[in-house]
């Protein structure tokens, strides 16, 4: 029996005209190594359609390009490889590829003070286009850190004060004395507010990058900020903590503007948007800051 040939139906010609700017898949499965890591990685892979007149794409040409990234570092130069694929299997129909690949960075995190260590999760995405304009890379990632409300910290110290007069009002005043007091519960009456807080950056990779720089934005901003979150700890390391909260007090709007100064020192980067979000214990709601500095259009990709 003769077979006869499969249609291809998305040669057909379209019933209406017209250009789309995205065509593609999201959320591919793709098994990805990050900085040595193997993890479970997420692509979303499209192309734009230029011809008015086709029907479709050949979203099956996309799927099977992306396997020259399965289970290989990520480099700048693999996933520009894996887009100019995309537009040499849609010659006459698209002249934009897109990729983006998504997943959390594992980075062992060692305590302030103890021996101790243990795994942290970075969340990250590399947002890439390729069009007649050239190659862009955008990198997303999600740090997490402590913020102690520099507010609620001097409304302590005040009712700290306030106890203090009122407990040694006649009372002869000593070393010993105001020493027992400070350890006692008296002496810690008030304390200030904290909250599990994040820096969202993004950043605009400069043409002469391949590797991704994700260990050193995630140091850079941790530095930054002094009070990262911690994994295995001892009570040495407990205190230390508490001891860089306390010395580190932020609003949003400091720490917003240290990481802004922090992400202009960065090599490797032409431009960046960050938001930080202080998810309050004082308030049902967040507090949020943004800024960004050289950031155009080109830098974002669909």
């Amino acid at each position: 029996m003769n077979r006869l040939a499969l249609e291809d139906i998305a040669m057909a010609p379209a019933s209406r005209l017209g250009t789309l700017s995205w065509v593609g898949m999201e959320n591919i499965a793709l098994p990805l190594q990050v900085v040595g890591q193997g993890i479970t990685g997420y692509a979303s892979a499209g192309v734009s359609l230029d011809d008015p007149t086709a029907r479709g794409i050949h979203m099956s040409r996309l799927y099977l390009a992306l396997a020259e990234l399965e289970s290989r570092e990520i480099s700048l130069a693999r996933v520009a490889a894996v887009l100019e694929a995309f537009l040499d299997s849609h010659q006459g129909l698209s002249q934009g590829a897109f990729l983006d690949l998504s997943g959390e960075a594992m980075l062992k995190r060692p305590a302030l003070i103890s021996p101790l260590a243990g795994w942290k999760r970075y969340p990250f995405a590399l947002r890439c286009r390729r069009d007649e304009r050239g190659f862009v890379a955008t990198l997303d990632l999600t740090v997490g850190y402590s913020s102690t409300c520099p507010c609620s910290a001097a409304l302590a110290r005040q009712l700290i004060q306030q106890a203090f007069d009122e407990d040694f009002t006649d009372m002869p005043v000593s070393r010993e004395a105001v020493r027992a007091w400070l350890g006692s519960e008296q002496g810690i009456l008030a304390t200030p507010h904290s909250q599990r807080s994040q820096a969202h950056l993004s950043v605009q990779l400069a043409n002469d990058q391949d590797e991704l720089p994700l260990i050193a934005l995630v140091g850079r901003t941790e530095r930054a900020l002094g009070t990262a979150l911690q994994t295995a700890v001892k009570r040495i390391d407990e205190q230390a903590f508490a001891l860089a909260n306390g010395q580190n007090l932020m609003f949003c709007e400091d720490a917003a503007r240290r990481l802004h100064q922090a992400l202009r020192e960065q090599p490797g980067i032409d431009g960046f948007r960050l938001r930080v979000v202080h998810a309050e214990s004082l308030h049902a709601h967040d507090a949020v800051a943004r800024s960004e500095w050289n950031w155009g259009e080109s830098a974002g990709c669909a």
